[in-house]
C-alpha cells in the first residue's frame, strides 16, 4: 500500500474547493487502486492538500500519467508546483476491511 501526500497552494476558497472536488469526486471514484483520498485543509489560506491511499505503486503511477491527473492544476488554480510525498505502508494498526 502506497500513500501519496500533495500538498498545494490555490487561488480558490475553501468552499470553491470543495465544489470544485465535488464535481471531479466520480472521476476519483473511478480509479483503479485508488482505495482512498483525503481532502485537508492545511491551516491557512489557500493551503491545501490531497492524502491519497494506493493499493500499489504501479496505480499510482498510472494516475500520475493520466489525463485526469494533468488536470488538477487549472480545476483547483494551483499556483507554484506541489509538493508531492510518497510513502510505503509498513502495515496498518487496523484492517481496512473489518
Amino acid at each position: 500500500m502506497i500513500i501519496q501526500f500533495v500538498k498545494l497552494h490555490s487561488r480558490l476558497s475553501e468552499e470553491e474547493l470543495l465544489e470544485v472536488a465535488e464535481e471531479r469526486r466520480p472521476q476519483f471514484e473511478a480509479l483503479e487502486g485508488l482505495l482512498q483520498k483525503y481532502y485537508v485543509s492545511r491551516g491557512e489560506p489557500g493551503a491545501y492538500g490531497g492524502i491519497y491511499v494506493w493499493d500499489s505503486e504501479a496505480s499510482m503511477k498510472a494516475f500520475r500519467e493520466s489525463e485526469l491527473a494533468g488536470t488538477i492544476a487549472a480545476a483547483y488554480q494551483v499556483t507554484g508546483p506541489p509538493e508531492i510525498e510518497v510513502m510505503e505502508v509498513l502495515f496498518p494498526l487496523r484492517d481496512p476491511l473489518s
